[in-house]
């Protein structure tokens, strides 16, 4: 499944809505993209994961920043 992970770049700041950033990211569960993330990458602070599937992935895909990371 892909989700879209919206994260903020620097764990030690206040999250700002102008600053937030999003990923796309490849995982079976939100759980473990999380923890994927967590432990991978030390200093995002992640805001949100959603899962996105047919009609919205085919929307998402279009977007140039589109690109699915992988953590295994």
């Amino acid at each position: 499944m892909i989700f879209k992970v919206f994260y903020q770049p620097l764990r030690s700041e206040a999250p700002v809505r102008e600053r937030t950033e999003v990923m796309y990211v490849e995982g079976e569960s939100i759980r473990d993209v999380r923890t994927s993330i967590d432990h991978l990458i030390k200093d995002i602070n992640v805001e949100f994961i959603r899962e996105v599937s047919g009609e919205f992935l085919e929307y998402e895909k279009q977007s140039v920043d589109y690109k699915v990371a992988t953590f295994a």
